[in-house]
């Protein structure tokens, strides 16, 4: 259902777009429309998470300058079946995270430094399988496209009011809207495409909170990371995010200023909807396990840890001398604080 509904808001992105065209310059400017969607959607496609790396000036690291960080993502991605993702840390005191790429494949996640100098150990491995579920459901091509077009429209609204005005006297009448229908691709069009992007933002986020606690195997640690997020983004301003707001509906919180409604025109669901429905995914878990409790085994209390995706192999014991991190780009380890497996 999800890529049926992902596939009708692509097409009616790219028969905006070709009405925008249209509007400007008649039958010839719906042809350069169409060619020039059919260019951005090839352009995104090989160069999609590149763009978003570089906007957000996003590093990468790995075992060596991040070990912790690195290990997290590499354990998720193993329980989830999925190809080891590259890995990324975005300089930036705002916690937030966000993943991108084609497919699974050429996928990349991102996570702040603020992230992980905030949240624990667990609730960091939560944030990183929400976006590995982003990675699976496909979802990081879908959104980036659709960023792109909003993007793509509202420039061809800023063309119509430099060059549409002149079409009203066109003997022609390639443009038999004139200056009110220049209007309308100045003002409806970017609005339109900015709702279109917003729908596929919101539907995904719930899919991607849900798969993501079933890979961490812990709905609250999702929970307990998401309110502890969205209190940090409205306290720490994104200046790169703010530059760049076509791409705020990929970070797992909304990173700009002034988003904090569960409403048509917010580009992610409340964090209190989103906690709300981990709540009762969690309720859920624990239900189960208490009509399977009879038909397993009795376990001591020492026994009674959290399971997570590497819980087993995280146990106190300690490596006789472990290898001494490289320096990351920024001259510090950026692990965050250390959790109890840890």
């Amino acid at each position: 259902m999800n890529t049926i509904r992902t596939a009708m808001l692509l097409a009616a992105i790219t028969a905006l777009f070709m009405g925008v065209g249209f509007l400007i310059g008649g039958s010839g400017g719906m042809m350069i429309a169409f060619l020039f969607a059919a260019g951005t959607n090839l352009f995104s496609y090989w160069n999609a998470d590149k763009m978003v790396l570089s906007m957000n000036r996003a590093v990468e690291v790995d075992e060596r300058n991040a070990p912790e960080y690195y290990a997290i993502v590499q354990s998720l991605a193993k329980q989830a079946d999925l190809p080891m993702p590259k890995t990324y840390l975005i300089d930036n005191p705002q916690p937030n995270a966000f993943a991108t790429g084609r497919n699974p494949q050429n996928a990349a996640v991102a996570a702040s430094t603020g992230l992980l100098q905030a949240l624990t150990h667990e609730e960091v491995a939560a944030v990183m399988a929400h976006e590995l579920a982003h990675v699976q459901h496909r979802d990081t091509l879908t959104m980036t496209i659709v960023a792109t077009f909003a993007g793509a429209i509202s420039m061809l609204g800023n063309f119509a009011f430099f060059f549409g005005g002149n079409r009203d006297n066109d003997d022609n009448n390639n443009n038999p809207f004139g200056f009110v229908g220049v209007l309308a691709a100045m003002i409806v069009a970017p609005f339109a495409a900015m709702v279109v992007q917003m729908a596929v933002s919101r539907t995904r986020e719930y899919e991607a909170d849900r798969r993501g606690a079933e890979i961490c195997g812990h709905p609250l640690w999702l929970a307990s990371a998401l309110d502890k997020i969205a209190r940090g983004a409205e306290r720490i301003r994104n200046p790169d995010a703010e530059r760049n707001p076509a791409t705020a509906h990929l970070f797992i919180i909304n990173p700009l200023s002034g988003e904090r409604m569960d409403s048509l025109f917010s580009t992610h669901p409340s964090t209190e909807n989103r906690i709300a429905a981990l709540q009762a995914m969690a309720q859920q878990m624990q239900g189960s396990e208490t009509q399977a409790a009879p038909r397993q085994a009795p376990r001591q209390a020492d026994e009674q840890r959290p399971s997570g995706p590497w819980g087993e192999a995280a146990q106190p014991e300690q490596p006789a001398e472990p290898a001494r991190p490289k320096s990351n780009p920024w001259g510090r380890n950026p692990t965050g604080p250390k959790g109890r497996w840890s």
